[in-house]
């Protein structure tokens, strides 16, 4: 498997998987227990991976969320918790979330899709891609199973970085790549009715070929990978995702 055949097979797998924490109800607990509520847990838990930054941060490694949405996920919470310390405990959650879904999945298929996760990652230019660099700062856990999980949130969020690249490379906006993209996210977003834009040919021809840029992006990156790590990559992403519909907790 080459290193586009492995982006285009694990993009839908690791777009699920390292969200899927998000809004799970037991992910709802522990928001409550910081004084915030889910989507506050979520805005200010992966923004806070950027530290206790000014919105505009937020709203640039956001890119595809409204301004006005930011302001009740980031800015407004900011102001009654420390970012820093509910995002870490934002990946704890993760781990937990790991510990309640993949519990049926081989030790030795984690391990060998975590290391490979994390080669990619750590190959990764600094500086360039927000959250990425956020989650690249908390130590890869010992326990094979959450430096899985942390792999699967840092490729979900790579994978969102190129997109953000791509897009800009050709020359959509992120209002247009966001509708696109899907109307119901375009609402989840933050935006209304009269901010649709219009949709033509060459939007979505420009889409699409977001789309194909995206994965050459990824491509790029899982070249630092050997045939046998692309080979477990596939494997552990898969297998993860195959799990969400059955989970088991860790015995």
């Amino acid at each position: 498997m080459n290193s586009w055949e492995l982006a285009e097979l694990t993009a839908d797998a690791l777009q699920v998987l390292g969200m899927s924490f998000y809004f799970d109800p037991l992910t709802g607990a522990r928001a409550k227990e910081n004084g915030l509520n889910i989507y506050e847990y979520y805005g200010v838990g992966r923004g806070g991976t950027l530290g206790n930054v000014d919105t505009e941060v937020i709203i640039e490694a956001f890119t595809f969320f409204h301004p006005r949405v930011i302001e009740r996920l980031w800015t407004s919470p900011q102001q009654r918790v420390d970012p820093v310390a509910v995002a870490a405990d934002y990946v704890r959650s993760a781990y937990e979330f790991a510990d309640r879904t993949f519990g049926a999945v081989d030790v030795q298929v984690l391990s060998d899709f975590a290391a490979a996760a994390h080669k990619v990652a750590a190959a990764v230019e600094s500086g360039r891609h927000h959250l990425v660099d956020g989650y690249k700062q908390y130590k890869v856990p010992d326990n094979p199973l959450h430096a899985a999980y942390l792999g699967c949130i840092l490729m979900r969020e790579l994978r969102g970085c190129m997109h953000i690249d791509a897009v800009d490379e050709v020359g959509l906006s992120a209002v247009e790549a966001c509708y696109l993209q899907d109307p119901m996210i375009f609402t989840l977003h933050g935006y209304v009715e009269d901010e649709t834009p219009s949709v033509t040919p060459e939007t979505a021809a420009k889409k699409v070929r977001a789309e194909e840029l995206t994965s050459a992006k990824m491509a790029e990156c899982f070249d630092v990978l050997s045939d046998d790590e692309r080979r477990h990559f596939a494997d552990g992403s898969l297998a993860m995702f195959a799990a969400l519909k059955e989970p088991v907790t860790v015995s």
